[in-house]
């Protein structure tokens, strides 16, 4: 059986091995490929006085062999894996040469000892351990003088193994008990030498690890039931009296302990106070157990009952579970009032690191002080989200009204909100002002507490607290002030321009769209912002199968001087985030724009008449053109392949490198392996 297994997984290596470099452009790269690995050779003698020494060689990644007996008689034929070689020795101790080839030719040899001798095996030496992390296995290892192979007969019925007890053999039994081992030593005489011993086969009944550190999390993101890593809820009893069979004690492993129910059938914990997990995501359990077994989880609620998810447990290791809180929930299970646990099962489980869990919450990127960005356009209400035709604020409404633009909106790391409107802002009639600056009119003071909820997915931000807002105090979910009552909660949508500018709206009314453009107070300008052009050398534009590499194609001097119309072309991102392609009165056309790869006329929608704006990604290096014919480098590459051959993009994502602040590499996939490389720089 061992030969077989080694024989089948040599195959195996060498077929996967050789599909691999196959699958590689259909081009072989057999230099890849490392020499056989884990080669040995199992030897057996004919116990008649003959010296006939059977030789079967072993290894992975091997598609041949050859033998060199060691005793100056030459090499045996080519052997296949899985095949042996004969061979006739003098009564001696040789080195026999095992040499495995691979399937690039290259190889590994290693020594293996052939003991021929027609005396019986002397002065066995045969230990037998259980091993001590793996249940009911034992490790055999015997040493024997002249002898040159063992068989072993493990005592339960199983089929006889034979080893050369290179290393120690290891073998687990389906059941602990005592079984008698007999170890048999073999020369090349016509005698064997036989050990036997009635081993006790022991099994492993608790961890012998402990169960994996959950990770560090925020308090607010796990309510911890038992486990060392968090802080759990106080008072909690993990053996009330239900009247079960189970019993009770607390493991404890160096210092790590873990609830130990043994005789289970069923088992409660009741918690030290009830507790609402409904924001949690997930139940995770980590449970250890002699024998493969299922084990039923119960969550139990005050107001609907109990709900049950039964796990499969392995055996001999710590089974970790993160079973969704959706499993329970759509099962009916409130889980805004869990006071207890029930297990049900049988043997006896270890629990540890018993807790719900949300995933962590990512930073907000709304977290700061933010102001009306000082621009026309920035505050305006219209139809529809991003048209402020009924009226927006223009360059001479933004200078009249400084007093309100320097108004700030702090979100704190904490939830906590403010409106901060220092001695004087923008106070409406509504208000009791006369549409002009003046002193800040409660409750849209900022003085009221409020606290905020940034929901990410629904990009919604929900401020509480009577008087907080964005924007303009009287717009609200209701309608306007004071048309409606001073709501304690207004919900708005957000959407981020970058990481420092902001778009918020809220429908103040049917149909009725307020518009804020935000922008972070003291954030740095994006280092993009300025007039770029392509620099204007060789290979500052190119073509080819990988970033960093135009080998396809580059401009040379010559292109360059041919180009001159599109080397001047420039690409202008504003502070604001608005994005320009500056072409002038020509630049180089292409073919598949109507031209004749020369310079003309720009042609639309490449023409620079798109309104587009720029999103600049400093964590992933990326910048995104957002505009309809909007581009940089050449207008035909984008990220869906080439034009003419997919549609015109309303948006283009290019990665980008700052080579130091006044250069950048642009490059960009346009189509598998297909990379377009830019040198930009700034003007």
């Amino acid at each position: 059986m061992k030969n077989l297994k080694y024989i089948v997984s040599t195959l195996f290596a060498a077929l996967v091995i050789f599909a691999c470099v196959q699958d590689d452009d259909n081009t072989p790269n057999t230099d890849a490929i490392t020499a056989p690995v884990n080669v040995s050779a199992l030897v057996t003698v004919t116990q008649d006085n003959t010296g006939l020494v059977t030789i079967t060689p072993l290894g992975e990644g091997v598609v041949s062999f050859q033998v060199n007996y060691g005793d100056g008689s030459g090499l045996s034929d080519v052997l296949n894996p899985g095949e042996s070689t004969q061979h006739v020795y003098e009564e001696g101790t040789y080195n026999a040469i095992i040499v495995a080839t691979g399937l690039n030719g290259k190889t590994t040899s290693v020594t293996q000892e052939v003991v021929v001798s027609f005396l019986a095996p002397q002065n066995l030496v045969v230990t037998i351990e259980n091993d001590n992390t793996i249940s009911k296995q034992v490790n055999i290892n015997a040493e024997a003088e002249f002898a040159l192979y063992y068989e072993v007969n493990f005592g339960d019925g199983s089929e006889v193994v034979m080893t050369n007890f290179d290393e120690p053999y290891s073998y687990q039994y389906a059941d602990a008990g005592v079984y008698t081992i007999t170890v048999t030593a073999f020369s090349a005489g016509t005698e064997t030498t036989v050990y036997t011993e009635d081993f006790e086969v022991t099994a492993i009944l608790q961890p012998i690890a402990p169960a994996t550190v959950p990770p560090a999390r925020a308090p607010g993101d796990v309510v911890s039931i038992y486990s060392n890593a968090y802080t759990n809820i106080e008072n909690s009893d993990f053996y009330p009296n239900w009247g079960q069979t189970t019993t009770f004690a607390e493991f404890d492993l160096g210092g790590d302990t873990s609830l130990q129910y043994s005789n289970l059938n069923y088992q409660g914990i009741q918690y030290g106070e009830a507790v609402d997990v409904s924001a949690m995501e997930f139940l995770h359990i980590d449970v250890w157990t002699a024998e493969d077994a299922d084990l039923q989880v119960f969550p139990i609620s005050l107001s609907s009952g109990e709900q049950q998810v039964t796990v499969s447990l392995i055996a001999n290791q710590w089974n970790s579970f993160d079973i969704p809180i959706s499993d329970y929930t759509d099962q009916g299970l409130s889980m805004h009032d869990i006071h207890q646990f029930k297990f049900v099962g049988s043997g006896t489980v270890f629990i540890d690191n018993l807790y719900y869990y949300k995933e962590a919450t990512a930073p907000s990127n709304l977290t700061g002080t933010w102001r009306l960005a000082s621009e026309a356009g920035a505050l305006g209400v219209g139809p529809a989200v991003g048209d402020t035709s009924w009226w927006n604020c223009d360059d001479v409404c933004v200078a009249d009204r400084a007093c309100y633009y320097d108004d700030t909106y702090v979100f704190n790391a904490d939830g906590s909100f403010s409106n901060v409107l220092g001695a004087d802002s923008w106070i409406e009639g509504w208000q009791g002002g006369s549409d002009s600056c003046g002193t800040p009119v409660a409750p849209h003071d900022g003085s009221n507490a409020a606290t905020y909820t940034f929901n990410q997915t629904a990009g919604t931000v929900t401020l509480n607290g009577t008087g907080a807002y964005l924007g303009l105090a009287k717009a609200n979910n209701q309608g306007e002030l004071p048309n409606v009552a001073v709501p304690s909660s207004i919900t708005y949508n957000v959407s981020f321009v970058d990481e420092n500018t902001m778009n918020v709206n809220i429908e103040s009314g049917a149909g009725v769209f307020w518009q804020y453009k935000l922008v972070r107070d003291g954030a740095a300008p994006s280092p993009l912002a300025g007039t770029w052009q392509m620099a204007n050398e060789a290979g500052a534009l190119g073509v080819g199968p990988a970033a960093g590499d135009t080998s396809w194609w580059n401009c040379d001097d010559v292109c360059v001087a041919d180009r001159a119309c599109y080397y001047d072309d420039t690409y202008v991102f504003g502070a604001d985030g608005s994005f320009t392609n500056v072409l002038g009165a020509d630049t180089w056309v292409e073919g598949w724009q109507g031209g004749s790869d020369s310079c003309g006329t720009p042609v639309a929608p490449h023409d620079g008449s798109a309104s587009a704006t720029y999103t600049y990604d400093s964590g992933a290096n990326t910048v995104t053109i957002n505009g309809t014919g909007a581009y940089i480098g050449i207008p035909k590459a984008n990220n869906q392949g080439e034009l003419p051959n997919v549609a015109v993009p309303s948006s283009i994502t290019y990665n980008v490198t700052f080579i130091d602040s006044n250069t950048i590499s642009v490059n960009i996939e346009a189509g598998a392996g297909v990379f377009w490389q830019y040198k930009l720089v700034k003007l």
